[in-house]
């Protein structure tokens, strides 16, 4: 049985367990460089969500500040032998709390076209029907109104 506990990275260990996870679901699975993967949002100005499974880090999210009322949420990973567990919803609600908190009134997202769905069921709409590239990836932007 798994023991799954949903934290704000407030510590360097806590942030450390986030780049694992993307590290192994995004460095490791689609290849992607690390110079790739972390970009200059990663610091100290981002914020963390992370979702450990008895001390293991299994699925992170960040964001940061856009402007002072919108924020950019990205880097959803859950680890493979993880997923269908609902641990992506998880740790999206957990951020949208605390980007609640901190009075931010609107969410964005560069979702994945195969991900559009799963976004649209926690409240995100398609800004439009444009379909980006990031990386190797199919992307479309989407936003969620929070105030």
């Amino acid at each position: 049985m798994n023991k799954f506990e949903v934290m704000r990275a407030g510590e360097e260990w806590q942030r450390a367990g986030a780049y694992s996870v993307r590290i192994q679901g995004m460095n490791r699975q689609h290849h992607i460089s690390l110079r790739d993967e972390f970009d200059e949002h990663d610091g100290d100005e981002s914020k963390y969500i992370i979702i450990l499974d008895d001390e293991y880090p299994v699925a992170t999210c960040r964001f940061y500040e856009l402007s002072e009322k919108r924020v950019l949420l990205g880097r959803v990973v859950v680890l493979p032998e993880y997923r269908g567990k609902r641990l992506g919803s998880r740790v999206i609600k957990e951020a949208e709390k605390w980007i609640r908190e901190l009075g931010y009134g609107e969410i964005r997202i560069d979702s994945r076209v195969v991900a559009v769905g799963f976004y649209e069921k926690l409240g995100y709409t398609k800004m439009d029907n444009e379909v980006i590239k990031s990386w190797s990836f199919d992307c479309m932007r989407m936003i969620k109104r929070i105030d």
